[in-house]
């Protein structure tokens, strides 16, 4: 499975600690931020957006400090379900519910072993369709 990943200063020592954990498993596609200087979300959470619409079938991660940033702004684009998420239980809530295709992790929020079980519940789940899909359609106007 192909995974766009990005992150921005506050995320990536998350998005390295995610990326050694889950790296022969998944093709990471990293989009950048490789530093911890302080950088712009948008220029990140953007290109993931992009990727993730035109790579059909492929995942995205957005890892800033409070994970909002990235997901308001990769929400901007119709088609993308970016869910901010902190417990697996959310993150499964979120694919099985919501169809999500990008995760978003608040690096200032959550431990490093919460976000790789975070990510594994994410993966884990699959889209249950019914109900859910008739509420998925009408969130693009």
């Amino acid at each position: 499975m192909k995974i766009y990943i990005g992150s921005d200063h506050a995320g990536v020592d998350l998005k390295t600690c995610v990326k050694e954990r889950f790296g022969g498993r998944f093709e990471f596609n990293d989009l950048g931020t490789f530093t911890s200087e302080s950088v712009d979300y948008p220029d990140f959470a953007h290109p993931v957006a992009e990727n993730v619409l035109k790579d059909n079938g492929s995942f995205g991660i957005l890892i800033c400090g409070t994970g909002n940033g990235m997901a308001i702004t990769a929400n901007k684009h119709a088609g993308i379900r970016a869910a901010l998420c902190w417990s697996p239980d959310i993150a499964a809530l979120a694919r099985q519910h919501n169809n999500a295709n990008i995760i978003v992790l608040p690096a200032r929020f959550i431990s490093p072993e919460t976000a790789i079980e975070t990510f594994e519940a994410f993966f884990s789940a699959q889209f249950e369709g019914g109900r859910h899909q008739r509420r998925i359609d009408k969130i693009n106007l």
